[in-house]
């Protein structure tokens, strides 16, 4: 299993998987063919083989169909029984309530996942 790296584009964030267990989803979700986009980083972290996971979500932008997608690479990561210990550090702008309620919501479904919540300012 090698570590997985997707480069932004205007409709898709960058991705920095690492073998160890840092995960980064940061930029704008918004790919034409969520499915095509979410596939292999749902196939990636099915197979990994840590025991803790620190999972990284920075999102300025998702649309819904990248939101049903998000939360299925959420629950597989909680579900991969080789990981005992699931941190999710979930990023929101500050006038963007959509964002932290997704993860409120995300955190009620999953078992194991910890969220921690952190507004991020932007620079007046």
């Amino acid at each position: 299993m090698n570590n997985l790296v997707i480069e932004s584009t205007n409709n898709t964030p960058t991705i920095r998987f690492d073998i160890e267990g840092r995960l980064l989803m940061e930029g704008r979700s918004l790919p034409e063919n969520t499915s095509d986009f979410f596939m292999p980083l749902i196939d990636w972290v099915a197979n990994l083989t840590v025991q803790e996971v620190k999972l990284v979500v920075n999102l300025e932008y998702l649309n819904s169909s990248s939101t049903k997608k998000l939360l299925e690479l959420l629950k597989v990561l909680d579900a991969n029984s080789h990981i005992k210990t699931l941190y999710v550090e979930w990023y929101y702008e500050a006038d963007d309530e959509d964002i932290l309620e997704n993860g409120q919501i995300f955190e009620d479904i999953l078992r194991k996942a910890q969220f921690r919540y952190h507004e991020n300012n932007k620079a007046a």
